[in-house]
């Protein structure tokens, strides 16, 4: 399609056609240099054509480097070749995610390489937040019906213990009646972390950064010999109407947890940072936001195992042999109820996850 316009855009006075187009689109020589560029191709590169042109594509941007089997491929083959879902840093180190596409095309009597890329870094994150919703929706469920199921047998069992204690004259027998009783509670305990809060969030305006250094000073207290936790404010955020106990009890959870990542891990100068920023224009679910905060615990720790990174706000998830897998799951519905989410980006080395809170009230 966009070749179409291309072509046509010659028998046009300017390039208005493609420099409508939300799709970056760039017409490389056969030494890959850039002798085209549109607008959207020129935001997405963060240059100007005087300082693209002329310029080989692969010198502009490192993320160009990835593509050079498709230019080769559409080059011998003769024909357009598609890569999706592929990674390029953007201006800025961001990674984005794009859907690439090179069609080697004629123009005159030379070859040239037309190369299509649109970013679709927003709307993977979209399916990625409605996919973590859901998760959270279905855990809620799974909860609750576990909680039925185990909940009342134990309460059974818990008072044929306390009977049972009252009969037994023999104190060592009466031990035992005492570890199946405090065995029952610690269950029921378990259950009732599971479903969390049984009362609706009591909102107040509220500094979060006052709530962030009450979770600092406790998280540096808990920190490991040799783990360095420290502190990145945006002092410009404001207030945002929360319930005080419930972000503080999600912001440990997160914090602890890259802790407990931190832990006995191979790494040199282990550190947690605790950082607050203000995003606009997010989307959470299928509600868009102008303004949010985003308050991140990031870490130098192992990373996230893959094989439970689709699964970890699940409860009773874990990459520990000794976690319980509940602190992630608790903390994703208590900034829920705030009508915020939970998301992280995990790789060796940097960890960060993100809660993000809506400012639209502000």
């Amino acid at each position: 399609m966009a070749a179409e316009f291309l072509l046509a855009s010659q028998r046009i006075e300017g390039t208005e056609l493609l420099d409508a187009l939300v799709t970056g689109v760039f017409l490389l020589d056969e030494d890959l240099q850039v002798t085209y560029l549109n607008t959207a191709a020129q935001t997405l590169l963060g240059l100007s054509p005087n300082q693209a042109l002329g310029q080989r594509i692969t010198e502009l941007t490192r993320g160009a480097e990835t593509l050079m089997p498709l230019f080769d491929r559409a080059r011998f083959g003769g024909e357009g070749v598609v890569q999706r879902e592929l990674a390029w840093p953007a201006p800025g180190d961001v990674d984005r995610i794009f859907d690439c596409a090179v069609t080697q095309i004629t123009i005159g009597q030379e070859s040239r390489l037309l190369l299509e890329i649109e970013d679709i870094t927003q709307h993977r994150r979209l399916t990625r937040e409605n996919a973590l919703l859901a998760q959270l929706g279905g855990s809620r469920l799974m909860v609750r019906q576990l909680a039925h199921e185990i909940k009342n047998p134990l309460g059974g069992l818990r008072g044929a213990a306390q009977l049972l204690e009252r009969e037994l004259l023999d104190p060592a027998l009466r031990e035992y009646t005492r570890v199946i009783i405090s065995e029952a509670d610690r269950l029921t305990n378990l259950l009732d972390s599971m479903l969390g809060p049984g009362r609706p969030p009591a909102k107040q305006l509220t500094n979060l950064h006052e709530l962030l250094e009450r979770v600092y000073h406790l998280l540096r207290s808990e920190a490991p010999e040799g783990v360095t936790v420290d502190r990145d404010y945006d002092p410009s955020l404001p207030p945002l109407t929360v319930d005080p106990n419930h972000i503080i009890q999600a912001m440990l959870n997160l914090g602890r947890n890259a802790l407990q990542a931190l832990s006995g891990a191979d790494v040199h100068a282990p550190r947690l940072v605790l950082r607050t920023r203000s995003a606009g224009n997010v989307s959470v679910g299928t509600r868009r936001h102008r303004l949010v905060a985003s308050i991140q615990f990031e870490d130098n720790g192992p990373g996230v195992p893959s094989d439970i990174r689709d699964t970890i706000f699940y409860p009773l998830v874990s990459g520990r042999a000794d976690g319980t897998g509940l602190g992630l799951g608790i903390a994703q519905d208590l900034v829920s109820r705030h009508g915020g989410l939970i998301e992280f980006d995990s790789a060796p080395g940097r960890t960060i996850f993100v809660i993000s809170l809506p400012m639209d009230s502000v």
